[in-house]
Parts: structure tokens; C-alpha cells; sequence
């Protein structure tokens, strides 16, 4: 995004959050559900020069129920924390460092909102920061191009759990200081995100800013309507009508919300992606396979441990795929075009649709952003899980006695921000760039980050404090199901973590791109991951088979 693109969104923004400050943005915010927050403690914030936490004044910023924050707040929610910085460094000590900062502007957040974050830190450091914007669909192979041609041109780096094997496999980023670790109070990361996760060869290179999974998200409204629980009954179904648990029973709703309304609008039910999106959308047939795919007794899902085997051919992923392919039909009519971005940000926000599977952004946004319409009406629980499961090392179907199997699945494992190796040389540049990761990392504006749209999601053990958000104008029983949703599938026994090898995304590029084909009716489910399976075994060939085995099991924690 160029400079004078990212000014005119600010003052779009400015121009917008006017006309909700005013009589007439009052009645589109009731009239959207945005006022359903408890009444008049919705915006019953204490001013902030009575106000004694820095984490509640955080929070007020913009408040809660006042619409999407704009440059201005982001501007301010850096300056707040600015003290961490003055404690490691000098005013006007980075002057004439120019740092390069590579990351995405997805949905305008992410780069968007580092921007105003970091423009405090740039006026009290001196040093000057130039962006490199990326969509989310173009990021690894941007990414890749620079590892593969080595033309690194970028000093600071946002970039995803996933990629250390290709980064810092390779030598391409530096080792946080002693310093960095301080500032930034990595202990109160929650476990699944401490090491191995952020190091390599037991040298820790990562910030993290973010904690990924996927979560279920659904409609209360839709799932508590008599009409439609009598509509249920007189379909035959012998089940009460409620939020569903397993994928079996997501199936089934999708299928009888065809045709039906609520309030005069046409309902539907799950919301798949099946539109290719730079090898991130593979993570969404893979929250749908998690629970049929991760056995209990098996830490791999995706791969054969002791062989690299690819597993996405196998009955559980070809059941997902199929599941797919047979919910398309009763989801909107052009869904077989619809990526991540429009499932949550168009659709799901937007009301259309009762049930979809994303980071946690829609329950950020749910309640934050202008867009949004679903506040009130918004639910939140791990994945769905499933009445059987696979098992890979047997062949067979397992109805475990413990009832459906879950599996969260820890897609991506968060966004984090890296400091490349080619600043090392001169220490005044590599202090710059540490600082400046170290900002965005902090512990309370992570907290600011978690709780309004920014494209973050909890990561920090003191991001769960329940009361702190209720303060904020959160309404208890949201924001309850939203943290323990989060929390629930970090701390989860059976969690579907993700490898940290070298391809990762070549492995799911290839995959969408064959899901994408078989989505739009080229071939059944299973010839589709057999050709996905046959794209793999090449792949690890081409890396190097028993390197990726070494690295998989140690990335499972064998």
C-alpha cells in the first residue's frame, strides 16, 4: 500500500466513525444490533485521566461499542506504550536508521495498524520505517521469491510459525537479544506458543503478536428460534435443534437451513471456502478434517511420521473434501468463489450464513467493527468434532468411548514479527529493528490488539482475565465463549498442531489449487487427494525426505 493510499483510508476512517458519532450513526448502530452490549454501559467508559491501569485506558481506546478504530486511535494506543521502549532507549538514538518492514494488509489491518503504532516509536527513536504491503493470497510466494533468489529486502519481517523452517532453517534471521526477551515478558505466552515454537537449533528468533487457531463460530439466534426447532422436527430428525457439535451435525443443518428464513431473510448454514487463497485456505479443509484425521493415540495428521507419507488422501481427508462437495449446494449461490476474507468479513459479519470456522478476527470483530451486524447474535466453541475418527495406523474407524473425538486445529500458530539476519552487521540498525519488534510485541498492547480488529487473536496467559474485558463494555457471557473457545483449543489434549518444515505452504498451495479443481466438480474427492498426495511425495523428495522426517517429528514433539 503507498503512503498516500494508507492517508486516505485514515481520513476515511476520521470521516466515518463522524457520522456514527452523530444521531443518525446511533440508529444504524441499533438498527445493526452494535447497542445490544448491556444498555448504557456500553459506553459508560471512565475517563482516562481518572482512570489508574494503563491496560483499562487501553481499552477505552476507542471504547468498546464506539465503531472501528481508526489511525488516530492506533496512533494513541502506541504513544500509551511507549515507556517500555524509553527503558532500552535513548530519545533520538536511531537516528538515520531507514528499517524495511515486510507484512500483509489484509482487510486493513495488520501493516495498517503497525503503521500508527509505530509512528510514536519512529518520532521518539528517529528511526524511519519504509512498508512493504502484501495481500494475504500473494505472501508466500513473495516470501519464497526472496529465500529462493537470496534477495532479502526486508529488515523486519511479520511472519507466521509456519515459515521458521524456511527462514530460520536458513540462516536468514537474527537472534533476539536478552533485552528483547525482558521487554517483551515472554513468559506469559501461552505454553503451546513457547519453545520449540519461535526458536531453532535452541536459539529464539520470533515476537509473537498473535495466537492461532481456528474456532467455531455460530449464529444464537438462528440455533435458538422455535420456529425453526419445530421446522426440525417435522423434517423427522429425532435431535433437539441446537448449535451443532460434531461435523456430522453441521452437515445436517447446513442441509435443512436451505430455504428456510429468519426475519424475512433467506438462511443458510455452514460457510465453506473453496476459492484458492495463497495456500492459507488449505487451513479451512483442514479445520473441516481435524476431527476425523487426528486420532488420540497419533500426534501426525498430515503426514506419516516415520515415512513423510502424505495422510490427505486417506478416508478422513477424503471424507472432509467430500463433506465439502455435498454442502456446497445448500450455502450461497456463488460460494464455490468465496475465500476466507469474504466467509468472514462479507458474509459472516455481514449476516449471511449461521455457522463458519476462522481465527478468532470474528469475535474481534464482531463487536468492534462498523461492519459488523452479528454482535448480539454471535456463539463460540472449539471445532466441531466427529462420531468416529480414523485411525491411519490400523485403517479403521474408531468410535472412541470418550464420545466424538476433537481436534483443534492450531492453524498457522499465530503471526509473529522477525528481525532479518542482514542487520546484524551493524549493531545501531539491529538495535532499531529489535525495538521496533519489540514495540509491537508487548504485553499490554497485545492485549489492545486481541480485543479490537487488528488480525490477532489472544496469545498471552493475562489476555484471559475475564473481568478486565467486562470492564472494557464486553458482555460477560460473549466474551466468555470467545476466551475459552481461544483457550480451550491451545489447552486442548488433542490439538492438530502444525509442522514447522521447510514448504509448509508449497505443500498447501499445491493442495488448494487441486481443491480448487475437484471443488468445482473436476474429478471426485478421492482422485483429487490422490493427486495432492502424489504432489507431495515430489515435494519431499525434492527437499529432502529424511531431513523433512527429522524435522516433522520434531515439530510433533517426537
Amino acid at each position: 500500500m503507498k503512503t498516500q493510499d494508507y492517508d486516505q483510508h485514515s481520513k476515511w476512517q476520521a470521516s466515518r466513525r463522524g457520522v456514527l458519532k452523530g444521531a443518525a450513526g446511533l440508529g444504524a448502530l441499533a438498527a445493526t444490533g452494535a447497542l445490544g452490549m448491556g444498555g448504557a454501559s456500553l459506553f459508560a467508559q471512565p475517563a482516562l485521566a481518572q482512570a489508574s491501569d494503563l491496560r483499562a485506558q487501553l481499552l477505552a481506546v476507542p471504547g468498546v461499542g464506539k465503531g472501528s478504530p481508526t489511525d488516530a486511535d492506533w496512533q494513541k494506543v502506541g504513544e500509551m506504550v511507549l515507556d517500555a521502549t524509553k527503558k532500552n532507549v535513548k530519545e533520538g538514538e536511531f537516528a538515520g536508521v531507514e528499517l524495511t518492514f515486510m507484512g500483509l494488509n489484509n482487510q486493513n489491518l495488520h501493516n495498517m495498524l503497525f503503521r500508527g503504532f509505530l509512528k510514536p516509536w519512529e518520532t521518539y527513536t528517529g528511526a524511519k520505517i519504509n512498508w512493504i504491503d502484501l495481500a494475504q493470497a500473494d505472501y508466500n510466494a513473495r516470501l519464497q521469491q526472496s529465500i529462493a533468489t537470496g534477495t532479502v529486502d526486508f529488515d523486519v519481517i511479520e511472519m507466521g510459525a509456519p515459515f521458521e523452517g524456511d527462514v530460520c532453517g536458513k540462516g536468514l534471521a537474527s537472534e533476539m537479544p536478552d533485552w528483547v526477551k525482558a521487554q517483551i515478558e515472554m513468559d506469559d505466552y501461552v505454553g503451546y506458543l513457547k519453545a520449540p515454537v519461535g526458536t531453532w537449533n535452541g536459539k529464539t528468533y520470533r515476537v509473537s503478536i498473535d495466537g492461532d487457531c481456528h474456532t467455531f463460530n455460530h449464529r444464537t439466534d438462528v440455533f435458538a428460534d422455535a420456529d425453526l426447532a419445530k421446522a426440525w422436527k417435522e423434517a423427522g430428525n429425532t435431535t433437539e435443534w441446537e448449535v451443532p457439535k460434531t461435523w456430522q451435525q453441521v452437515q445436517a443443518a447446513t442441509k435443512f437451513l436451505k430455504g428456510k428464513k429468519l426475519g424475512g431473510q433467506d438462511l443458510y448454514g455452514y460457510l465453506d471456502a473453496p476459492k484458492a487463497w495463497g495456500g492459507f485456505g488449505f487451513y479451512f479443509l483442514g479445520s473441516r478434517a481435524t476431527a476425523y484425521a487426528k486420532h488420540p493415540d497419533d500426534k501426525a495428521w498430515l503426514f506419516d511420521a516415520d515415512t513423510m507419507k502424505p495422510r490427505v488422501n486417506n478416508p478422513a481427508w477424503v471424507r472432509a473434501i467430500q463433506d465439502v462437495i455435498d454442502a456446497l449446494p445448500s450455502e450461497p449461490a456463488d460460494q464455490i468463489n468465496a475465500d476466507p476474507n469474504t466467509t468472514a468479513f462479507q458474509q459472516f459479519l455481514g449476516g449471511t450464513g449461521s455457522m463458519v470456522s476462522w481465527w478468532g478476527d470474528v469475535g474481534s470483530n464482531a463487536k468492534t467493527s462498523d461492519t459488523s451486524v452479528v454482535g448480539d447474535v454471535t456463539g463460540f466453541s472449539i471445532l466441531p468434532g466427529s462420531d468416529d475418527v480414523y485411525n491411519a495406523k490400523t485403517g479403521q474407524w474408531d468410535k472412541l468411548a470418550s464420545g466424538p473425538n476433537y481436534a483443534p486445529n492450531m492453524a498457522f500458530i499465530g503471526w509473529g514479527v522477525y528481525v532479518m539476519s542482514r542487520v546484524d552487521a551493524d549493531e545501531k540498525k539491529k538495535k532499531a529493528a529489535w525495538s521496533a519488534a519489540a514495540h509491537l510485541g508487548g504485553k499490554d498492547i497485545g492485549l489492545w490488539m486481541s480485543a479490537y480488529p487488528s488480525g490477532f487473536q489472544p496469545y498471552r496467559n493475562s489476555q484471559f482475565n475475564i473481568p478486565e474485558w467486562v470492564a472494557a463494555g464486553y458482555d460477560e457471557a460473549f466474551i466468555t465463549a470467545y476466551l475459552n473457545a481461544n483457550k480451550d483449543s491451545y489447552n486442548h489434549p488433542n490439538a492438530a498442531i502444525e509442522p514447522r518444515i521447510p514448504g509448509i505452504f508449497q505443500y498447501y498451495s499445491i493442495a488448494e489449487d487441486e481443491l480448487a479443481k475437484t471443488f468445482a466438480g473436476q474429478g471426485t474427492a478421492q482422485e483429487g487427494a490422490d493427486k495432492i498426495a502424489a504432489a507431495w511425495e515430489k515435494l519431499t523428495d525434492q527437499i529432502g525426505r529424511e531431513k523433512q522426517i527429522e524435522l516433522y517429528k520434531a515439530s510433533l514433539g517426537s
